[in-house]
């Protein structure tokens, strides 16, 4: 056998320590575990305990001469009452940044504080003081679920008798609709409009008159057709937070004035078994950079991010649409819910198989300057309001204009949400979709699994009418898309509106909604006002309330090879105020459940169709 000289063996070995050297010097860990402590050095042997120690030890470090770092997460609960802010005074030009989930583990980054001290008052009704930190919260969770803040009645709704004279601050009642609350000034009144809803105190509750009296003006101010029977002459409503609505076990109450919260729980349970949470945290994560100098080129992987609060400004949540709602301050003054993970001026930003739940307001936000950025095999689930959102709507101002219209080159450009499963949505706030996306660009969609939300899925565009915008180029495609449009109306498992050229909906997969509340439609799609140059190709729609495919105000659009299975006698295509004739159509199979070959017809398309039911 050969034997290799003295000289070669010294050379390889270091050749060995110098490129180990390099790759140490390209790549740094850094490890943290709900074990450790922050005095830690940060090694897997001794790992640090905080996140917020960990971006301290991030923004530290001379990391221009790195290629990468890594995060290292353990299992466990990360507790933040503070958001996580990447930022630049964290991240150096250059260097790649990833938080990862180590191998089989499941860290999760939680905004909530646990409850422990409760006294009990009989009746399975246990009381606990409120710590003074938590002050007005809006969310309980119990074992993990979202507990049910006290309503009347507990399932459904009730109907308005008579609305009162000015036609949105009061209405009247029918007698013994439900019970006398002991603290009216704590009962949140919650209207359902056709698209969205009002969440507002209530001033009084008369019990001459039979009237309820909220605190202002229900619906957006400056919108006349949220005057509360512009739909229906006797609107949908329940009253939630009082002592007297705590008769279903997991309901809560929070009587703020005393600083004490109630919970009504099984009777062979106790509080001492359970885990029982409050939100604390406004945000989770920020990761923001400038228009000057984006930040870019991090990533989350295998990383939970849970429990986000968020108080409604001035007690009052007046809806429009897609969780933006009127201020109440001033006319068509708007806001949007905030998000609990969110990036502005951020380039090549990544989570892939993460989870977000468990959410106050919105979920995750790629807003403002954000560009191939990508939520990859994730899952939202049970969030306030809605589960992803992408790019903005119209009301920033650049330079004393629209922004669209005078920098429309910082739109949200290239984004994707892709293989992942989104559900229970508008939890709080119903007129939420599962993914919104604005005034946005070169967006794909595709391969997701939305479904379990009161209002539409995935909404895209926000701009009424055929004006030009940045809004161009988007792909919804290959998506499967069901039991949406649950507790409103005129929405869709795809809405969609303006100027949008280059815009494809292909291939997606779309049924079970059946229940069609309040005055309008609700549909497989809609295409609403300004709609214009989108390809709708390929897509299978079935057991829809009313038509699978509607237009309203709509330009001109393409319709090919899609398979249009409708309801009776209803229409397979739906045109509100929009020419027949300016919907081109190709090949398109339109098949009633009055034909006697439509569930043949229907397992033969279902057979053919790219995205099948998960």
């Amino acid at each position: 056998m050969k034997r290799e000289s003295p000289i070669k063996i010294l050379f390889f070995a270091v050749f060995v320590l110098m490129a180990n050297f390099s790759l140490a010097q390209e790549i740094r860990e850094i490890h943290v575990s709900p074990s450790g402590d922050d005095n830690n050095s940060g090694t897997f042997e001794r790992p640090l305990k905080s996140l917020g120690r960990a971006t301290a030890v991030l923004g530290a470090m001379d990391s221009h001469q790195l290629e990468k770092i890594v995060v290292w997460l353990n299992d466990g609960v990360y507790r933040i009452s503070n958001a996580i802010v990447l930022d630049s005074t964290v991240k150096k030009r250059g260097t790649t940044f990833k938080f990862k989930a180590v191998e089989g583990s499941s860290p999760t980054i939680s905004g909530a504080v646990e409850l422990k001290d409760w006294t009990n008052l009989d009746n399975g009704i246990w009381v606990s003081e409120v710590p003074e930190n938590l002050g007005i919260f809006r969310e309980l969770f119990v074992k993990g679920k979202r507990a049910i803040r006290a309503r009347h009645p507990n399932k459904e709704y009730l109907r308005v008798k008579e609305v009162g004279a000015d036609r949105r601050t009061n209405f009247t009642y029918h007698i013994g609709d439900f019970p006398q609350p002991k603290k009216p000034g704590e009962v949140e009144l919650v209207v359902f409009h056709d698209w969205s809803i009002t969440r507002i105190p209530i001033k009084d509750i008369s019990l001459d008159s039979h009237t309820i009296t909220a605190s202002d003006s229900i619906g957006a101010k400056g919108l006349n057709f949220f005057n509360l029977d512009n739909w229906e002459p006797n609107p949908r409503y329940y009253l939630e937070n009082d002592i007297e609505f705590l008769d279903a076990e997991y309901e809560w109450y929070l009587d703020s004035l005393a600083s004490k919260i109630y919970l009504k729980l099984p009777t062979d349970l106790e509080p001492s078994q359970l885990s029982i949470e409050v939100p604390l945290a406004e945000s989770l994560l920020i990761v923001e950079g400038s228009e000057q100098n984006p930040i870019s080129n991090i990533s989350f992987e295998g990383i939970s991010f849970k429990h986000c609060r968020w108080n409604i400004p001035n007690h009052t949540y007046a809806g429009i649409q897609a969780c933006n709602f009127d201020t109440q301050q001033g006319n068509k003054e708007w806001a949007v819910v905030p998000t609990a993970i969110r990036t502005t001026w951020a380039h090549n930003i990544r989570f892939e198989d993460c989870e977000f739940s468990s959410l106050g307001g919105s979920g995750i936000w790629l807003g403002t300057g954000t560009i191939n950025s990508t939520i990859t095999s994730c899952r939202i689930r049970d969030i306030s309001g809605n589960g992803v959102m992408i790019g903005e709507g119209q009301d920033r101002r650049v330079s004393g204009g629209p922004w669209w219209k005078i920098a429309p080159h910082q739109a949200a450009l290239g984004n994707k949400v892709v293989d992942s499963d989104i559900s229970d949505c508008g939890t709080q706030f119903y007129g939420a979709v599962g993914i919104w996306c604005g005034l946005t660009a070169e967006t794909i969609l595709k391969n997701n699994e939305i479904y379990n939300l009161p209002y539409t899925g995935i909404s895209i565009g926000w701009m009424w009418s055929p004006e030009p915008t940045p809004c161009r180029d988007n792909t919804i495609a290959e998506n499967h898309i069901h039991h949406v449009m649950q507790k409103l109306s005129d929405g869709g498992g795809i809405y969609m509106l303006g100027l949008q050229p280059g815009s494809k909906l292909i291939d997606n997969h779309i049924h079970d909604i059946s229940v069609n509340a309040g005055r309008a439609e609700s549909n497989g799609m809609f295409l609403d006002e300004g709609t214009k140059d989108v390809l709708v190709e390929n897509n299978l729609i079935y057991n829809i309330a009313k038509s699978p495919l509607r237009f309203h105000k709509a330009q001109t659009n393409f319709v090919k090879n899609n398979y249009l299975f409708t309801n009776g006698e209803t229409p397979a295509i739906t045109y509100n105020n929009t020419l027949p004739e300016n919907i081109h159509q190709q090949r398109n199979r339109k098949i009633s459940t009055d034909d006697p070959n439509y569930k043949d017809a229907l397992k033969k398309a279902l057979s053919k169709h790219t995205t099948t039911p998960n």
